[in-house]
């Protein structure tokens, strides 16, 4: 005696691009695995494929990829933006962190002592209190030299003449900090400071005026 089972119906072809969705997000490769799942959802009911579970895996991990990749591009260009040097005479009034200060920018008033992080710079034809007139560069293969010595090397570049000297112009000094330092900043600024403001124009070119 023979036994004939019934017919079944053959299983379905798994869609290979519901595979490479879940692949391409496991990657981390949000936009590529949400493209690949929407292209995989039309197939699966176009061809009668099986992998659905698949496809909805792979979206939903395209979705946090992709999420990730926004807020990590715009960390990136938020960073940019605030590290990126100013021009040598901004052409009007701004917030900036000292790390974008460059020779020639002029500063509206000294933070209190200690760490500084973000300064008033205004054009130099209005009154400022500061200007920063020398950059001093470290190597950027140096090692932390502690804080101490890399405000006392800064403070070596930081030279006033006899003029200014004598008009009242004193010196103030801002080095990396250990912090900054890790973070790649190696340049240290000397400022050419009158106490209560008042200045006009730059000490550089010789138009510094002060009231």
């Amino acid at each position: 005696m023979h036994y004939a089972p019934g017919w079944v119906e053959p299983r379905a072809r798994l869609e290979p691009t519901a595979v490479w969705s879940l692949v391409l997000g496991i990657l981390g490769l949000g936009p590529a695995a949400l493209v690949l799942a929407a292209v995989a959802f039309r197939r699966l009911a176009a061809r009668h494929t099986r992998g659905r579970g698949l496809a909805i895996a792979g979206a939903v991990l395209g979705v946090v990829g992709t999420v990730a990749l926004v807020v990590a591009v715009t960390v990136a260009v938020l960073t940019a933006m605030a590290t990126r040097p100013l021009p040598t005479d901004v052409p009007a009034a701004r917030d900036a962190r000292a790390q974008q200060l460059v020779t020639g920018n002029c500063v509206l008033s000294l933070p209190d002592d200690g760490p500084v992080d973000t300064v008033r710079v205004v054009p130099c034809a209005e009154e400022h209190e500061a200007q920063v007139v020398t950059e001093f560069l470290f190597a950027t293969d140096a090692v932390w030299p502690g804080q101490q010595s890399a405000d006392a090397r800064v403070a070596r570049a930081c030279v006033l003449d006899a003029n200014e000297i004598e008009a009242g112009v004193r010196t103030v000094t801002w080095s990396p900090t250990e912090r900054s330092w890790s973070d790649g900043d190696r340049v240290g600024l000397c400022l050419a400071v009158v106490d209560g403001g008042g200045v006009t124009g730059s000490f550089l070119d010789g138009t510094a005026e002060l009231s």
